[in-house]
């Protein structure tokens, strides 16, 4: 870092005092990238200076004068430059504005043009690349030549089939452009291309390679994490900027990523990026410095990679120069400070530069910019200078014409006038001078009269005389002399709980001509209250015990008083908490005792959290119950292997305190795992395969590094158990191969946990049966029998295939679609019938049945073709009608009419819903009324009545009836019928029912 003070461009004519004013940057150019070769446009570079006279503009490229006026392609617009049909080789370069006037010229921060350009791919084919099934790969990208940095995507066989961000197995490096596959698939297999983007500050522009053919070929072994896309072991990145560290790993299974900050806590601002292959930390700061890891991890085990980042930063003020006006022949001090790497408190991070000028000389007046550079930017701090000289003139400050003074106290008077160099100052009052020897009067070095002790005699005129060797000036005041303030009433001491109200009284006396104002102060610091003597505090807390003065003034003397408040309330936090004797389920506490606001402190509560909660909870301690005298306990019941931080509230008769600050992290020391893992099955696999499953261990439970399982199996009529070691937290399954085991035989199985520490207790016995021997290999047995329910559903029953683990899948497909597309239905067991169902009317299904096991679908049986039903009518019974006769309500409708696409209507169903019980009651097809019970009580029924046939039931009808508005139709309206389709409906209906019961028809 360096810096100077400096005068680029001192003014050269006469800069006119309190009416010219130098250049002051509004505006100033920026960097901009332009496309190389868009000869047609134009370049404009702004700059704007506010100046009194107004600013003219020269520009700078490179430190050489733009040639204005003689280059055609360079306009001045205002101060902004302007470049049209813009060149590379001609105009690349860091141009800087001067702004210029009389009182001094100005320079701006460089800025620098430069040109972006995107080659197009080299039309060369492309070699041919094979990966493996399982395994990892990448496909370079190789990108033409460019400027600035590109942005790149990859298409897959044809655009726009891009290679999507969230599929974990793909990664596209942005430092390099390259494309990363975790793991290959057959699928894989295909044509890719190099998408490449480049942003310029006014255009955007894309090309892409030629075709990458990859062809994947089988394999299909699993493998751990190994790290190929790594960020570098050392980035140095720039303060308030975004930066990315990508990190990518091969594996099978696809490994999962994450991060950490081996040096202390993670960025929160990192956010979900700390799960992912790209690592993003935005605006970032000095404490995001250090060094970061990235973990790849699957069931196969693990890997890892660290590097640190550096942070560095541009220059920037502290502190700068300020406009000056001194007098001729004086001394002139300019200071300005600059941040040179680090944020205060870092030692050693700012720069302090000094420009010291004596004697100064009319000449001197101009402009002065202070420069701070580093290699990452350069900064300009501005500054006038103007340098007076004048006779002494009190126009602008001259003596107050009326002072106000209390008798009894001082008053201070002012001599300022302008002059350069510098007055002589004398006082005089009439005929007499002043001096410090006179009675009461003491006369400063710079000028300031006081009197002291004032009475009524003091009263009178006062007159400043200035003088250099331009010429002479005096200004007069007058003193007047008024009564002193005095406090009458003082505010007393007072002694209160928190929470409660107290008033502090103040009352004072003053010379009745001047205005009296009160104002209080807190232990020195004014309170924001109104002009009042009485101060009440409502609801006091604890903050608001202390000193509180009443000060009574006029605009001459002031007078004050103060009193002392006690508020008494819970304890302050405890404070120098400590974690001592961590073991591994307790640890010891110690910490200094808080504040107990004037109540002493009567016991403490423990709270804690661990790394898998936010939530502070109490924690259980040895002693149960903590006293208020106690300054240490140990937490117990804790987690082994676990990270902990603690925190202790005191409290008192008069209740619980704020928090202590919380201590700093531990871990617990490891310990043998105590349970054993859950969720004991398997099954399944190919021939000679016993694969065992179980649910991985939680963090909780895990209880030490080196985690892992130890499996224990044998037949279930053996007596030796055959013990396997699985080494990662992560693993949940594991597979036993033999060529000697038997299909689908039972095994017994047992698990538990181990780690560093030892291990735990196995698990319950589970029983988990061997592979089949195969997937079936004969069609399911005919019969197969259809059985048409509906017009949108049908039965299949098929023989028993006698296994527990075995069933049929039913394929079903319309006519004319593929069987491939076929949808599925599956029966379990020894079961023999299946419902399809979701099915469309008058469509022709083909359906085929296969047997399944474990190991897969054995072959198809022959297809059967089968027809659905004609659909239902599409239309409720219409005209539904009803009357209450007694305890029944009778239901009348019209018949339902099948159109000739539409099955015939065989009867209808009526579904009575009462108080949460339905009854269902189906009539032949000739019936078009019903007699159904209305219920006891003075509640409501629910009817349904709708039509039903070969094709199904049809749309419903609803009603709702209720016996005293049957009472009411038919006293009133015997021909009255009523239909409700809904609550809202309902509540309409009984609303013209209560109105019917005012009509006389």
């Amino acid at each position: 870092m360096s810096c100077v003070v400096k005068c680029l461009f001192p003014g050269g004519d006469v800069c006119v005092s309190g009416h010219d004013s130098g250049p002051v940057f509004e505006e100033q150019p920026s960097g901009l990238i332009y496309p190389e070769g868009l000869s047609e446009g134009k370049v404009t570079l702004s700059c704007q200076a506010r100046a009194s006279p107004a600013a003219s503009y020269r520009w700078l490229v490179n430190g050489s004068d733009v040639a204005l006026g003689l280059d055609l392609r360079y306009t001045l617009v205002a101060g902004s430059l302007v470049i049209s049909s813009p060149e590379s080789v001609r105009d690349t370069g860091s141009y800087q504005c001067l702004a210029i006037n009389r009182c001094g010229t100005i320079i701006s921060r460089a800025a620098n043009l430069k040109f972006g350009y995107l080659h197009d791919f080299p039309p060369d084919s492309r070699s041919p690349q094979t990966a493996y099934e399982g395994m990892g790969s990448f496909v370079a990208c190789q990108p033409p030549p460019h400027y600035p940095a590109l942005s790149y995507r990859w298409l897959i066989n044809e655009f726009p089939n891009f290679i999507k961000k969230d599929d974990g197995r793909w990664f596209v490096s942005q430092v390099t452009g390259n494309l990363y596959v975790a793991r290959a698939e057959p699928n894989d297999t295909g044509s890719y291309f190099c998408f490449t983007t480049i942003n310029m500050d006014i255009s955007t522009k894309s090309t892409f390679s030629k075709a990458n053919q990859l062809t994947v070929l089988p394999d299909g072994t699993e493998s751990a994490p190994n790290i190929k896309v790594r960020f570098p072991a050392e980035t140095y990145a720039l303060a308030g900027h975004t930066t990315p560290l990508e990190c990518f790993a091969y594996g099978n299974p696809v490994p999962k990523l994450r991060w950490r900050k081996v040096d202390g806590l993670m960025p929160s601002k990192a956010g979900a990026s700390a799960e992912g292959p790209t690592l993003v930390l935005p605006e970032l700061s000095f404490d995001d410095e250090g060094v970061y890891e990235c973990e790849a991890y699957n069931s196969e085990g693990s890997d890892t990679y660290q590097g640190r980042i550096s942070v560095q930063a541009q220059p920037e003020w502290l502190q700068v120069m300020s406009d000056s006006e001194v007098e001729i022949s004086s001394e002139l001090h300019w200071s300005c400070v600059v941040l040179a790497n680090r944020d205060p408190p870092y030692a050693g991070c700012a720069t302090d530069c000094h420009s010291a000028r004596s004697n100064l000389a009319l000449e001197d007046s101009g402009m002065y910019q202070c420069v701070a550079e580093n290699k990452h930017g350069t900064i300009y701090s501005t500054a006038e200078l103007r340098v007076q000289v004048q006779a002494p003139d009190f126009r602008s400050n001259p003596v107050r014409k009326l002072i106000p003074a209390a008798r009894g106290g001082q008053v201070m008077i002012e001599c300022r006038p302008r002059a350069a160099p510098k007055p002589s100052l004398f006082w005089s009052r009439g005929t007499e001078l002043l001096t410090n020897s006179s009675r009461c009067f003491t006369v400063t070095s710079d000028g300031i009269l006081w009197i002291h002790n004032i009475s009524r005699a003091d009263e009178g005129k006062y007159t400043c005389f200035a003088e250099n060797y331009l010429g002479k000036a005096n200004s007069t005041g007058h003193v007047s002399v008024r009564d002193a303030t005095k406090i009458t009433l003082a505010p007393s001491n007072a002694d209160i709980n928190q929470g409660e109200n107290v008033t502090l009284q103040c009352h004072a006396s003053h010379d009745p001509t001047m205005d009296l104002t009160f104002t209080w102060a807190l232990n020195g610091v004014l309170l924001d209250k109104e002009n009042i003597g009485d101060l009440l505090i409502v609801n006091t807390q604890l903050s608001q015990a202390g000193v509180y003065t009443c000060m009574a003034q006029t605009v001459v003397d002031s007078a004050s008083a103060s009193a002392k408040l006690v508020v008494r309330g819970p304890p302050g936090p405890p404070g120098g908490l400590l974690v001592k004797n961590v073991a591994e389920t307790s640890v010891e506490l110690r910490w200094s005792r808080g504040y107990d606001n004037h109540s002493p402190i009567g016991k403490y509560i423990i709270m804690g959290r661990s790394s898998l909660s936010s939530q502070w909870k109490k924690m259980r301690t040895d002693p149960v119950n903590i006293e208020g005298n106690a300054e240490s306990a140990r937490v117990m019941g804790l987690i082994p292997w676990m990270d902990y931080e603690f925190q202790i509230i005191a409290s008192n008769i008069l209740g619980s305190g704020e928090p202590s600050v919380p201590s700093q992290t531990i871990r617990t020391q490891q310990a043998a795992p105590t349970v054993a893992p859950s969720g004991l099955a398997g099954g399944g696999g190919d021939r000679n395969e016993l694969i065992v499953t179980w649910t991985p261990m939680a963090r909780e439970y895990q209880n030490g590094d080196s985690f892992g399982y130890i499996l224990a199996f044998r037949r279930k009529d053996a007596t030796l158990w055959t013990v396997a070691r699985v080494p990662h937290v992560e693993s949940s399954r594991y597979v036993y191969y033999n060529e000697s085991l038997t299909p689908y035989s039972p095994f017994e199985v047992k698990i538990k946990a181990y780690n560093r520490r030892g291990e735990g207790p196995f698990s319950q016995i589970a029983v988990v049966h061997s592979a089949e021997e195969g997937e079936p290999t004969t069609p399911v047995p005919l019969p197969i029998l259809i059985q048409i329910l509906t017009a949108t559903a049908f039965c299949v029953s098929t023989v028993n295939v006698l296994c527990v683990t075995c069933g049929t899948q039913i394929r079903y497909w319309r006519q004319h679609e593929r069987e491939a597309a076929a949808d599925r239905v599956r029966t379990a067991g020894l079961e023999t019938t299946a419902r399809v169902s979701g099915l469309r009317p008058s469509t022709r299904y083909h359906v085929a049945v296969l047997a399944y096991n474990s190991a897969g679908t054995g072959p198809p049986s022959p297809r059967t073709t089968v027809t659905t039903r004609k659909p239902p009518p599409n239309r409720p019974p219409g005209n539904v009608s009803w009357r209450t006769d007694g305890s029944l309500v009778i239901m009348r409708w019209d018949h339902v009419k099948a159109m000739h696409n539409e099955s015939a209507v065989l009867g209808y169903k009526v579904l009575y819903k009462h108080e949460g019980q339905n009854s269902l009651k189906v009539l032949d097809k000739g019936k078009s009324s019903v007699s159904l019970p209305l219920p006891k009580d003075n509640g409501y029924v629910v009817l349904e009545i709708r039509s039903w046939g070969d094709g199904g039931d049809g749309p419903a009808h609803e009603i709702i009836v209720s016996r005293d508005s049957g009472e009411t139709l038919k006293k009133h309206a015997p021909e009255l019928c009523v239909v409700c389709y809904n609550d809202k409906i309902y509540r309409e209906w009984e609303k013209q029912l209560s109105e019917l019961k005012f009509i006389d028809l």
